[in-house]
């Protein structure tokens, strides 16, 4: 087995389980293994399991519990948005892979271009919509860059339109404040393991009311939207993790605030031709995509996990892909620019001392890079 990294700075691939998650979730792998759709006693108390957690999910983003629709991650909620609406669909070029190849199969869809910090513009939005158009799908916080999108006001203008409103907030929830009635969204999916919750265990906001085809067939779970014995631990999981968002996420996100702060301006400092991706537009505050002239990112990247230091080169999906990020494409960086960018996604374990060490382990392997092999001249 690989040693694991010393400091781990990818949390928006994914998270470590926390320890009160893991507390959460022990006993329901064993003592509590009944079949939810069971009327047996030990069926009813797989029940009053799966229906906590749903208010746990529920409450955290402000929804009734019967509008949430438990998935096994984000991209099968996405995929659930986009094809359960039907028809045409508008999305923007710098989704995450979940919508853009869920998109794509459709046969008709329109990808609205972002800006240089990767912000779409409503009235683009707007503009786009056909009278076939059934649903808009724009991601709340971009994996790749931490940017925040103007959700209420596409959302809005899919609700002026008589359009079903989706957006992806596998990154929002847990590093900003998530309302979905405040918002305006018809549909908003979310994913445990971003926020410290179990891998393999997601969820669909289903505003009550809201028309959607579902991808599973078969039994009656979910309310008839999602077929299959239902994953109780792990929702139990995912409601425990719920709970911290609603209790502790906010302090830690102002926590976190401070550090990626100090991250970049200590790397902006001491190292020439290096930028932020992004800067300028509403951004989540732990996530720092930093580009670095004259650098390709995979040695980069493998000089820093010797040093003991995980980061990522953009989405976790899309890892050992050939060709660069398609987000940063869809930002106009060119081939070589976007090859030389890093995302550093901070979290619950890291600490300013590790701030501090990423830096300096940062300055001295670009500085060697540059000097023995240039990737761009």
């Amino acid at each position: 087995m690989n040693a694991v990294p010393a400091y781990y700075f990818d949390h928006n691939a994914t998270t470590p389980l926390s320890p009160e998650v893991f507390q959460a979730m022990a006993p329901l792998m064993t003592q509590v293994f009944g079949n939810a759709s069971s009327i047996h006693q030990f069926g009813q108390e797989a029940r009053g399991e799966l229906d906590r957690a749903r208010r746990s999910v529920a409450g955290m983003l402000g929804a009734m519990a019967e509008e949430i629709v438990f998935t096994s991650g984000g991209t099968e909620a996405d995929n659930m948005a986009i094809f359960g609406a039907g028809g045409h669909v508008v999305t923007t070029t710098a989704e995450h892979p979940a919508v853009l190849q869920a998109a794509a199969q459709l046969p008709s869809a329109t990808f609205v271009p972002v800006d240089g910090c990767g912000v779409v513009d409503p009235e683009a939005v707007r503009a786009a919509i056909r009278p076939d158009t059934k649903l808009i799908s724009v991601m709340h916080v971009n994996n790749e860059l931490g940017v925040i999108q103007a959700i209420r006001e596409i959302a809005r203008i899919a609700r002026d339109a008589g359009v079903l409103f989706h957006s992806d907030g596998v990154q929002a929830v847990g590093k900003i404040p998530v309302d979905v009635k405040e918002l305006g969204v018809d549909l908003y999916s979310i994913s445990a393991h971003k926020i410290y919750g179990p891998k393999g265990m997601g969820a669909l906001f289903v505003r009550k009311g809201t028309d959607v085809r579902p991808l599973l067939y078969g039994g009656p779970h979910e309310r008839k939207m999602r077929a299959g014995t239902e994953n109780v631990a792990g929702a139990a999981g995912f409601g425990r993790a719920a709970q911290w968002v609603v209790e502790d996420s906010a302090a830690e996100a102002a926590r976190q605030a401070a550090l990626r702060d100090r991250l970049e301006q200590g790397i902006l400092a001491q190292i020439a031709g290096a930028h932020i991706n992004g800067a300028g537009a509403p951004r989540v505050r732990n996530t720092s995509n930093i580009r670095f002239d004259g650098i390709d990112s995979e040695p980069l990247l493998i000089a820093l996990d010797l040093k003991g230091f995980a980061v990522s080169s953009g989405s976790a999906c899309s890892s050992g892909a050939t060709e660069p990020s398609h987000v940063l494409a869809a930002i106009g960086l060119t081939r070589e620019q976007a090859r030389s960018s890093v995302r550093f996604s901070l979290g619950r374990s890291n600490t300013q001392e590790q701030i501090d060490a990423l830096i300096e382990a940062v300055v001295q392997v670009v500085s060697r890079l540059r000097k023995l092999a240039p990737a761009y001249v």
